[in-house]
């Protein structure tokens, strides 16, 4: 639980640590947890393209195989008393580059994140990943 009283750096300690969560396949898997994270109004604009919903999401966790990528650049802005943008950049290495015939497969992604505060709880209400083009 967080409350109104506390800082900047508080909160974006508290969104970068629920962020991480949402990144862990054992947190993934546990479709509660989730739940309790994802507000009931959720939305992801995914990297795919693709538009999803809190259900959707419930469902898909639930059943990937998922192997967590490294979180860079995390930036936290709070917009409001009780909502804050979250960006970050996450980086995938495909363990297995022989299959896809590249040396390295590398995948960026830019993502961001509206989390609102309510009764003490943060929720993310909309999640965005943007894939960055190799360079």
């Amino acid at each position: 639980m967080s409350s109104r009283n506390d800082s900047p750096e508080e909160i974006a300690q508290q969104l970068e640590r629920l962020e991480r969560e949402l990144l862990d396949p054992a947190i993934r898997r546990d479709r509660n947890h989730v739940a309790a994270l994802l507000d009931d109004d959720f939305i992801e604009l995914g990297s795919s393209g693709r538009v999803s919903t809190r259900t959707e999401i419930l469902d898909l966790l639930g059943a990937e195989n998922y192997a967590p990528p490294a979180m860079e650049a995390f930036d936290c802005r709070i917009l409001a008393p009780d909502l804050a943008l979250v960006t970050y950049r996450t980086v995938r290495i495909d363990p297995h580059p022989e299959r896809t015939n590249r040396t390295a497969s590398r995948g960026v992604d830019n993502r961001s994140s509206i989390w609102i505060r309510s009764n003490g709880r943060w929720r993310v209400r909309f999640h965005q990943g943007t894939p960055v083009p190799p360079q």
